[in-house]
């Protein structure tokens, strides 16, 4: 279930990626930074505003997921805990068998 869990939020934010891309959206933050680094390109340090730019960016997208994983929570939840559920009902299955004759294929052990 933890694979699962991980598959989607990594597509998520694939799919996430590559929409976000698709728009494009000017506002005052871009057009500022843009025309500060066209004017002041000599004495700009690249890396630390690509750092800057990337932290912004990573800021976002955490935003985002939050609210997305707010939203699909109590569908994973259930899945787990049915999964959870499952899992215990098998152990508390092969400890009431341990002790018998009856051989069960989820207990790994044949008591024939």
């Amino acid at each position: 279930m933890k694979k699962f869990v991980i598959t989607i939020l990594i597509i998520n934010g694939l799919i996430w990626a590559l929409l976000s891309n698709i728009q494009a959206k000017a506002n005052d933050y871009a057009t500022t930074v843009i025309g500060h680094v066209i004017q002041n390109h000599k004495e700009i340090d690249h890396s630390k505003l690509l750092e800057q730019e990337m932290s912004k960016m990573g800021h976002q997208f955490a935003l985002q997921m939050v609210s997305i994983l707010q939203q699909h929570l109590p569908y994973i939840m259930d899945g787990v805990m049915t999964e959870l559920k499952l899992e215990l009902d098998k152990t508390h299955k092969c400890l009431l068998l341990k002790d018998t004759k009856i051989g069960d294929k989820d207990c790994g052990k044949n008591n024939n």
